[in-house]
């Protein structure tokens, strides 16, 4: 999956622990033991009564995960589930990312991996309760914070307001969101005691009527549940709503947090819907690490228990006055050894066989780009081509998003970034094809930047101070279909000993028994994205800190298996399936 950039990575997209804990709650008549597959008649739901949680009317305390279905394979749902049972948690809380349901504009996906409907009727069998998160804006350290890219092709775009082209938007999609929740609520009989309005509205605060609208837009398709509302404590004042609870997110609980909430909201139960339990990496640093005894994850990706879970199991078992169900075993991994990639075919064969380029007398950006039932392009790469004459000096005037490698014909001359807006090209005699190839490296998803997150060239880049002109535009997204149809292309021949990309490089992964998860380890290899049967695990690049990627048993199978690596420069010959992963250099965080 495309990774994205974020202010704070939730370790693994592990299970976030959130605290709706009142400690000082009677133990009588305490129904947090309940589950949803063992009450009926219900007609009061969650409500709050000064101080505490009330479900039916009695004291009721919420232990809560956060599991995401979109991060997680689907066969591993349940296992991840009976974890948090495992732990003491009897809430599940999870996101909606508008992004992967709606891809396509007008077109939406909720199968496969992506089936609500069937992750929430899980969670009810699991005995688990659901607060739903359904934005449509969820940051969760996603891609623009689960918006879809397509509504930046609106020049005058202004994203979590009242804006007509977003709402619009956000209308058609939760015209088709809520039939699929609404008949999931916990007084239709479903797990769903809960539903947030937006998420950390108080942070961005563009329009004093945009939560008033979400509101209106949950409850008039049927919601009928307890709304929360989720901010730092900067942002309490400003992400509030009328007829929401207020609940506050923080990394660590510091003196005044709650106090503080409570002079926002009186006479409510306090809340803590975000503990956060890891913090970003960024390329080229290092890799943070936490003390269990105060923020860390539950799980890691792999869904291995950490010293936090037992820590938690402890603390939830003592408070709750019974025993917990032992913890399920955790899936054996696998060090599969050493994978030969023995075929590759650089870029420059693939174009051709592969690939219509748009043509346009300026640059185009990626969103805007005509594909995907005019939706544009969400991720991947953009290649821009056009003719020059001579050398000299290249400018982009930072129109670069966000990061170009520059060819002259096939020759590399170096990069153009953020940091980096000029390069000198060669002189040479004739007509000579000039060849950007521009990564998109995920749009932010927190903070006031959201409506800038165009991506590719979004605007001219300059030759000896003249616009270039004339483009022949590739789209390289690699959607499934995209790879299913390189196998299919000729040029494939043996990989030498020495080669410089861009190319794509394959090889051959035999599993004899029933597969298991593995980490692949790419030591050699210099930068790009790895596929296996199709699947995107994501980027790798050697400045890491992040040294393997995840690699889930159920996307393999038994016998041959496909691993296509695109790789942007130096290649290796091989990579490495290993049984545990390696984050890189750790340094830990008071």
């Amino acid at each position: 999956m495309w990774p994205c950039g974020g202010r704070r990575q939730r370790r693994f997209g592990g299970a976030a622990v959130l605290l709706g804990v009142l400690w000082l709650l009677a133990r009588r008549f305490n129904w947090s033991e309940l589950i949803p597959m063992r009450l009926w008649g219900r007609t009061l739901g969650l409500q709050t009564e000064n101080s505490q949680f009330l479900l039916e009317g009695m004291p009721f305390r919420i232990f809560g995960g956060s599991m995401h279905y979109f991060r997680v394979p689907r066969e591993y749902w349940e296992d991840r589930m009976l974890k948090m049972k495992a732990c003491g948690l009897n809430t599940l809380t999870t996101y909606v990312p508008w992004n992967l349901h709606e891809q396509t504009r007008g077109k939406f996906d909720f199968t496969q991996d992506l089936d609500l409907e069937a992750f929430l009727s899980l969670a009810a069998k699991n005995g688990l309760w659901v607060i739903l998160r359904p934005g449509p804006y969820i940051c969760s350290e996603w891609d623009l914070g689960g918006l879809p890219s397509w509504l930046l092709q609106d020049p005058e775009m202004q994203l979590r307001t009242t804006y007509k082209g977003f709402t619009e938007a956000v209308d058609a999609y939760f015209d088709h969101l809520m039939p699929i929740v609404v008949p999931l609520q916990y007084k239709k009989g479903g797990p769903i005691i809960a539903v947030q309005v937006e998420n950390e509205y108080g942070s961005y605060a563009k329009d004093p009527n945009y939560m008033a609208y979400v509101k209106r837009a949950l409850l008039s398709r049927g919601i009928v549940e307890l709304l929360m509302t989720s901010d730092n404590k900067n942002g309490l004042s400003f992400g509030l709503v009328e007829g929401a609870l207020a609940t506050v997110n923080f990394q660590k609980l510091e003196p005044g947090v709650l106090k503080y909430l409570d002079t926002v909201q009186r006479d409510q139960p306090k809340m803590v819907m975000e503990y956060w339990t890891g913090w970003f990496d960024n390329w080229g640093g290092p890799h943070y690490v936490f003390d269990a005894d105060d923020y860390d994850a539950v799980l890691t990706e792999a869904g291995d228990y950490t010293s936090k879970f037992f820590k938690l199991r402890q603390l939830f078992s003592a408070i709750i006055g019974q025993p917990l169900p032992l913890p399920p075993m955790i899936e054996s991994k696998a060090s599969y050894g050493a994978i030969l990639l023995h075929q590759y075919i650089s870029l420059w064969d693939v174009l051709p066989s592969l690939i219509q380029p748009f043509k346009s007398e300026f640059p185009v950006n990626m969103e805007n780009l005509h594909l995907n039932d005019s939706s544009g392009q969400s991720y991947g790469y953009v290649l821009y081509e056009t003719v020059i004459f001579g050398g000299g000096h290249l400018h982009s005037r930072d129109h670069v998003r966000d990061r170009a490698q520059v060819f002259v014909n096939t020759m590399y001359v170096g990069e153009l970034d953020y940091n980096t807006v000029e390069l000198s090209l060669p002189e040479g005699q004739g007509f000579r094809q000039l060849r950007l190839l521009v990564e998109n490296r995920g749009r932010v998803n927190y903070g006031l930047a959201l409506n800038e997150q165009r991506k590719g060239l979004i605007g001219d880049v300059f030759l000896n101070k003249t616009p270039l002109r004339n483009f022949k535009i590739y789209s390289l997204e690699m959607k499934p279909d995209f790879m299913k149809s390189l196998q299919q292309v000729a040029g494939w021949s043996a990989v030498p000993d020495y080669f410089v990309g861009p190319a794509f490089f394959r090889g051959r992964l035999w599993i004899e028994h029933q597969p298991q998860d593995t980490f692949l380890k790419l030591q050699g290899w210099e930068k790009g994205v790895v596929f296996v049967n199709g699947h995107n695990l994501g980027r790798y690049w050697k400045i890491g800190p992040q040294e393997t990627l995840y690699l889930p048993g159920p996307w393999l199978q038994k016998g041959n298996n496909e691993i296509v690596i695109f790789e942007e420069r130096t290649a290796g010959r091989i990579i490495q399936s290993v049984d545990i992963p390696y984050l890189g250099r750790t340094q830990y965080v008071d």
